[in-house]
């Protein structure tokens, strides 16, 4: 190997052209997927003041954002259902309802823009009055089997709906393989499944709660079903299992915080590996521009960068739009 002076290795950084010419890892819009709130109402843009910038849509504007997406080249938006309190029950059965609000969006946004992905979330916690992701018996405790057999149910009716990617949240064992086989009875074969196989028990969830309206319900923590964040191993045993349900690609969440964990799965297994960069995540990098420690543009740019240079096919994140509009140039 060459050394020094005959080994320069900052004749290639010397210029633009150069730099770009010799870069290992590339950015677009194409790798962005954004997720929307969607809540009840018409003409409703409610401002959530957790994550500045961000806001809960009804479903007629949920259809603008789609648009705007598609204008901006970001193939797939992701939705998340802000449920009215009176629907909240504590066996969540507002997930198996047809119209619910979720529904309703899928609906809309898939005769407006035929062409565009819709992601969807399976997970009762918007659901419940308790804000666990599933069914709790009387010790509080979730209960693994019994949850399944409802998020079977809530996939279903978004797979009916329209939804071309069924994305369960929720880390109950087994549940992958039950969706897996009721989309295929069903005839939902080119419906994917896209798996939280590695969500963990994060402090960076915080703001998403109070997008979905489920901040204050919470009884206890899900540290019972959500991973510990000390361990990755375990995180190569939950993605290998759910591959081997039918899984399609695996979303490692939080995101940044777990680069490591995106890159063991990336090198491990030969399966489209996603992050999600979740609400606190967003939430920091606003915090950091509006207090002049970090250039907003700089900062989003970066991070994104970051997910893709350690193996994600793509991103979820709140600043999708605005990365989209600074690729686009």
């Amino acid at each position: 190997m060459s050394m020094y002076p005959a080994l320069r290795l900052r004749r290639t950084r010397s210029s633009t052209w150069s730099r770009a010419l010799v870069s290992e890892t590339h950015l677009g819009p194409q790798h962005l997927i954004w997720p929307l709130f969607v809540t009840s109402g018409q003409g409703v843009e409610e401002p959530i003041a957790s994550l500045p910038g961000v806001s809960r849509w009804s479903v007629d504007l949920i259809v603008a954002r789609a648009r705007e997406a598609k204008a901006l080249g970001i193939g797939v938006i992701a939705l998340f259902p802000n449920t009215p309190r009176e629907l909240r029950t504590d066996d969540g059965r507002e997930a198996l309802n047809r119209d619910n609000l979720m529904c309703r969006a899928i609906r809309a946004i898939k005769d407006a823009v035929p062409d565009i992905g819709v992601l969807t979330d399976v997970a009762l916690d918007p659901y419940t009055t308790h804000g666990h992701d599933g069914l709790i018996d009387a010790t509080g405790y979730v209960v693994n089997d019994t949850t399944s057999e409802l998020l079977v149910g809530q996939a279903l009716v978004q797979a009916e709906s329209g939804a071309d990617i069924i994305a369960p949240s929720d880390m109950m064992d087994g549940r992958v393989g039950a969706i897996r086989d009721a989309l295929e009875e069903a005839g939902h074969i080119n419906v994917q499944i896209m798996s939280y196989a590695a969500k963990y028990a994060s402090a960076f969830y915080g703001p998403f709660r109070d997008a979905v309206g489920s901040t204050g319900l919470l009884k206890g923590n899900k540290k019972t079903y959500q991973m510990d964040p000390a361990n990755a191993d375990e995180a190569m045993r939950e993605v290998e299992l759910d591959i081997a349900e039918g899984a399609d690609s695996i979303m490692v969440k939080p995101g940044l915080p777990y680069l490591d964990i995106i890159r063991r799965v990336k090198e491990r297994f030969e399966i489209p590996v996603f992050a999600y960069a979740v609400s606190g995540e967003y939430a920091m990098i606003e915090a950091a521009a509006a207090a002049g420690a970090g250039d907003r543009d700089a900062l989003v740019l970066e991070t994104l960068l970051a997910f893709r240079r350690a193996g994600c096919s793509g991103i979820l994140t709140y600043h999708a739009a605005h990365a989209a509009r600074l690729l686009n140039g």
